[in-house]
């Protein structure tokens, strides 16, 4: 699956599987098991201040010699402090997302950083590598959490953006089985990264009543919404229902929308368990995911799946 897989070589990993850095999800518990388990785990530090995210660099160092790294949203108020920590602390990989990767690229490289950018269409990507960047994750819209406005799939994108740049590739959004991640090689992915189904595991940070509101999900349970001030994919509950009622009224404009987020709505919903006003974003792949194991029991699982999928498409 992975001697000679050019994103594996690049990460220092056994498996081309790249864990999504998501908010309130992604601790140092749930990076450093993806990295024990032969993964890319990333730490998400888009619900941290700076020094929460040293201490959690710190704790996944004590839990890993592997490969983990840090995943930083560009407009997050933070992300200089971080970009500073991540330098002084010593880690080795990151990945950017929700800006511009010509913004810190330069500088992380110099200090011998591998740095990836989340994008969500071929012509963001060829900027990537034009900037510099080590590898690029090409994000369709099933995934949850915040995403590119064009609503184009995983599995259109990956092709498209497969020929638009000659670094490595990871596919993210709506992939949560072995299956999946060989169609995306097919596709001409290298590699893929995944973020429902990690957030749905023992070491998730994520709230157990999140945790069950993925597993009881289906196929219609999430939207794609407030396109006017982020698009972001949602659970839908009485939160999401009160964007509706704006819109229906004819008063969603994006300083109402921002009234109406307000602070703190992610933590509400996936850390605390407020499943009713409380973001609540995970991916359209929840559908399939229907228990709740170790990070360990999720890899030895996509390894397997994806072992059968080669032999059914090899005797075929």
């Amino acid at each position: 699956m992975m001697n000679t897989n050019p994103l594996c070589q690049l990460l220092k990993i056994k498996f081309p599987v790249i864990q999504g850095g998501m908010v309130w999800c992604s601790g140092w518990r749930l990076a450093a098991s993806v990295a024990e388990a032969g993964g890319l785990g990333l730490i998400g530090s888009g619900s941290m201040r700076p020094e929460l995210l040293r201490e959690h660099i710190r704790k996944a160092f004590l839990f890993t010699k592997n490969s983990f790294g840090v995943n930083i949203p560009l407009f997050y108020k933070y992300s200089e402090d971080f970009i500073r920590i991540i330098l002084e602390e010593g880690v080795r990989f990151v990945v950017t997302s929700a800006g511009s990767p010509k913004k810190y690229t330069e500088r992380l490289k110099a200090e011998g950083v591998v740095v990836g950018h989340v994008v969500p269409s071929s012509a963001l990507a060829k900027k990537c590598e034009d900037a510099g960047v080590d590898f690029v994750v090409c994000e369709g819209f099933e995934a949850g959490g915040h995403n590119g406005i064009d609503e184009i799939t995983t599995f259109c994108l990956i092709p498209q953006v497969a020929k638009s740049i000659s670094i490595p590739l990871a596919a993210a959004g709506g992939i949560a089985t072995g299956a999946q991640i060989l169609a995306a090689q097919v596709l001409g992915a290298d590699g893929v990264q995944i973020g429902t189904r990690f957030a749905c595991t023992k070491e998730s940070s994520a709230h157990p009543a999140f945790k069950e509101t993925i597993m009881n999900s289906h196929e219609s349970s999430t939207v794609l919404t407030l396109k006017k001030l982020t698009p972001v994919r949602l659970a839908k509950n009485a939160f999401y229902q009160k964007i509706l009622d704006l819109e229906a009224r004819g008063e969603d404009s994006v300083e109402n929308l921002k009234e109406l987020l307000g602070t703190g709505r992610a933590r509400k919903g996936i850390f605390e368990g407020d499943l009713e006003e409380g973001e609540l974003e995970f991916g359209q792949i929840s559908a399939l995911i229907k228990d709740c194991p170790t990070v360990s029991e999720v890899m030895e699982g996509l390894i397997k799946e994806y072992e059968q999928a080669r032999s059914r498409f090899n005797s075929d």
